[in-house]
């Protein structure tokens, strides 16, 4: 299986988004897939001008000059991608976004009815891609993810793809400070190794891997008061 990971996350690979995405890419090459990381924040992805000069001038190409006819190219050869972003404000990040909407070069302007739905057909080339979303929040509660997550399943169904699964990590930054502290999380790390695996060699993540990837390893009231804390000594400490 060869694998197309995107890390949308400003911070790269000094965030929580990176400390998830890698672990489960580390599933995957163990399983036997080709990976790809690419970090979207060192890509050249300009807006979607909503011109539809790819369905219309150009079809499948965009008027566009940046990095994303490269990285329609790499789309195309993959079997999987992976959409990895941390939540920003309900969703996902810019980058993320800008990516998303300059796939539209991936479908045809015309209509049809899929699945007791309006779709655009996808270009005679484009094969089904599995998809799977890798996030984390600084929220613990799960509900957080909701927005992303349908918004992930969507863009599954409008531009050919099928979604795989989650990958899904409430405080998923802080998972190396709870291991340091003592608390068990190697349970955690294994269960998102798994989920890789788990993708290469079923093409699915099962509901009991992510559901261990995601279990509550603080109290939350108690995670809301060392936070707190901790904020407060920063905006002290650059008085």
């Amino acid at each position: 299986m060869k694998i197309l990971a995107l890390n949308s996350s400003p911070r790269k690979e000094r965030g929580g988004t990176a400390l998830v995405l890698n672990a489960f890419l580390e599933g995957a090459m163990e399983a036997g897939a080709e990976i790809e990381l690419l970090h979207v924040c060192d890509l050249e992805v300009k807006p979607c001008l909503g011109c539809f000069a790819c369905w219309i001038k150009t079809p499948g190409v965009c008027v566009q000059k940046d990095d994303m006819k490269d990285l329609l190219a790499k789309r195309q050869e993959a079997d999987a991608l992976i959409l990895a972003t941390p939540v920003f404000v309900d969703g996902m990040t810019s980058k993320m976004k800008a990516v998303l909407d300059r796939s539209i070069p991936l479908v045809q302007p015309f209509f049809e009815i899929r699945d007791n739905h309006c779709r655009h057909p996808p270009l005679r080339e484009q094969k089904p891609i599995k998809v799977v979303l890798v996030s984390v929040s600084g929220f613990i509660e799960m509900d957080n993810f909701d927005p992303l997550v349908t918004h992930i399943q969507a863009f599954c169904k409008n531009l050919n793809g099928e979604y795989a699964g989650a990958v899904l990590r409430p405080l998923g930054a802080q998972l190396q400070i709870f291991k340091q502290m003592g608390l068990r999380v190697d349970d955690v790390f294994d269960a998102i190794k798994q989920a890789g695996r788990e993708l290469v060699q079923k093409g699915t993540i099962s509901l009991k891997t992510q559901e261990t990837i995601s279990r509550e390893i603080v109290p939350r009231e108690e995670y809301v008061k060392h936070l707190n804390v901790s904020f407060q000594q920063a905006i002290d400490a650059n008085k």
